[in-house]
């Protein structure tokens, strides 16, 4: 463990001093005040009346102990400062009847959690039992407090926790008059509920705390219980028991919250719920879809997070299409915004929910907005390497590709930024397997073609042979191979694939090999065209390309044959 700095062992000196006048005057105190309570009259009244003036008595063993535990602080707290030892001390302070000495093991444990630097072991969970389920209102919150803090610095193991029987003690602090109890439990939740046990463990025990506490005047509670049902949401089976028990409503007006904070841990936990659709219905039967009008209200939010939190809950909620027809018209202006902010992340979440819309085919005249067609591309110009944008573009392109549209597309930036992706060295393996798939879409319409043709050149085509040759990703090899099918009409197509003669042979003879029937009749499909070409031609004619093909013939013959006998065996 690291060595402590000037200001903490004088801290720890202090703590020390305190400890021993309050071991060393307690007796004496105690002594004093049971002379003068023995003195005065009401003593003789009832004796239940006099029990009520009980204060615990500092014990033996509890002083002796006090005394080991200062000599340990003051010899060994460097070296050990969680040993048998000190385990021992703070069994016996957590566990006494004395606030005071409940109070020693709480400060002992708050000043270790913002010092350790290392896993406290697991024996030392035992005394925040007794700390947690103290009587006394510093104590809970000095325990608390501390737990809380070796959560979050990683020092406890959080599944432990719950082993050792901590969560039920933690729960019951929800239920506390005191906001920073409330505070400090509510965080120790939150964290516990990062593990998927835990949160299997914290469902079972009950949320209804949970949920009233989020509307909590306090702030500080009110983000802590939040961000505790959000890290709950993240279990479909939890989800169940929330909506049961009635959070949506809760989460739902939360969104209007002030605090950002409140906000956006309110929508993330509205989004894991919305992800399955079998919620849909209740959440918009919530105020007659006021969480749509919500929705759409916090994309203009000038909280980044916030905004894209929004996007990812709308996203998760138009997979239905009626809701789709609900939001499109009001959410496109805001979605161009978001699609041109400087947050990444914002424009990823932008551009997802752009694509789920672009599914349905009653929200095709609507996206064909000239802005919208324009941002597309110049996200895919100037974000290459971004796999969530280039990906999801590529799809909405290949969406709208449909022959009314194809015009529109040719004059945006579209096609120019589809062929950028595709010739970057950076871009990933996923989202060149959307890119090729978005250009064959459109290469099937003429219009387009002949848009590519003017683009095409010697590294293009270079580009598009590579990737059809390459066996290792099959569906961007089908694509690009399928593009090359619809470009080689043209004689410039057809002169810059003499370049590459081979690496055609290569991947043709592939196609012809393989065991998908697509492929191979896309291999015919194209070696039939290029057969057209007298240089094609005669170089193919010298290769096993041929004779393959007359092999295949034959055995699509032999089939044919063989389906025919057995056809008309059926209808004997």
């Amino acid at each position: 463990m690291a060595q402590l700095c000037e200001n903490c062992v004088k801290l720890l000196q202090d703590f020390v001093s305190l400890v021993k006048r309050m071991s060393s005057s307690l007796i004496q105190n105690i002594k004093e005040y049971l002379i003068l309570i023995s003195e005065c009259s009401c003593l003789k009244r009832k004796s239940s009346e006099a029990r009520q003036l009980y204060k615990p008595v500092l014990q033996p063993h509890e002083k002796e102990m006090v005394q080991e535990f200062l000599q340990h602080i003051e010899t060994g707290f460097e070296m050990s400062p969680f040993g048998k030892d000190s385990l021992e001390a703070l069994r016996t302070l957590a566990f006494s009847e004395n606030p005071d000495l409940q109070q020693s093991a709480a400060l002992y444990y708050l000043h270790m959690s913002q010092h350790l630097n290392t896993q406290l072991p697991a024996e030392h969970l035992e005394p925040y039992y007794a700390l947690l389920q103290s009587s006394d209102l510093e104590v809970q919150q000095t325990s608390s407090l501390s737990l809380v803090n070796f959560l979050l610095e990683g020092n406890i193991n959080k599944e432990l926790v719950v082993q050792m029987g901590l969560l039920e003690p933690i729960l019951e602090l929800l239920e506390s008059g005191d906001s920073t109890v409330q505070c400090n439990s509510c965080a120790c939740i939150m964290t516990l509920a990062v593990s998927e046990s835990n949160r299997e463990a914290i469902g079972s025990a009950g949320v209804i705390p949970l949920l009233a506490l989020a509307n909590s005047y306090d702030p500080r509670v009110q983000q802590n219980a939040v961000g505790a049902i959000l890290n709950l949401t993240r279990s479909e089976r939890i989800q169940q028991v929330l909506c049961r028990e009635g959070a949506l409503p809760v989460l739902i007006l939360m969104l209007e919250s002030p605090d950002s904070e409140v906000q956006y841990y309110s929508c993330a936990a509205l989004s894991n719920v919305a992800a399955n659709s079998q919620h849909h219905e209740a959440m918009l039967r919530v105020g007659d879809r006021f969480l749509l009008r919500t929705l759409i209200s916090l994309l203009s939010s000038s909280v980044d997070k916030v905004s894209r939190q929004a996007c990812v809950c709308l996203r998760n909620l138009a997979t239905s299409v009626n809701i789709q027809a609900d939001i499109v018209m009001d959410i496109l202006p805001k979605l161009l915004s978001l699609l041109a902010s400087s947050n990444s992340d914002v424009q990823q979440a932008s551009i997802a929910l752009l694509w789920i819309l672009s599914q349905h085919p009653a929200n095709q005249d609507a996206l064909m907005h000239g802005e919208v067609l324009q941002n597309l591309g110049m996200l895919l110009l100037t974000h290459q390497t971004v796999p969530g944008i280039v990906g999801h573009t590529a799809c909405i392109i290949k969406n709208l590709s449909f022959c009314k549209n194809v015009q529109r597309i040719i004059e945006s930036p579209c096609v120019e930024g589809l062929l950028q992706a595709i010739l970057s060295t950076e871009i990933q393996e996923e989202s060149l397997n959307y890119v090729t798939c978005s250009l064959a879409e459109l290469a099937k319409h003429e219009g387009a073609t002949l848009h590519l043709l003017e683009w095409m050149n010697g590294p293009l085509i270079k580009r598009l042979v590579r990737l059809a040759g390459q066996r290792e990703h099959t569906e961007p090899s089908f694509q690009a191979a399928s593009v090359v099918r619809h470009m080689i009409c043209h004689d410039k197509v057809r002169s810059l694939l003499k370049c590459h003669m081979e690496e055609v042979q290569r991947y043709l003879m592939n196609f012809l090999n393989h065991q998908e029937i697509r492929f191979q009749q896309l291999g015919i499909s194209t070696l039939g065209k290029l057969l057209e070409d007298p240089e094609f031609s005669s170089a193919f004619s010298q290769s096993q390309l041929i004779e393959h093909l007359e092999q295949i013939r034959q055995q699509t013959e032999e089939t044919q044959e063989l389906l025919k006998m057995v056809i008309s065996r059926k209808g004997s």
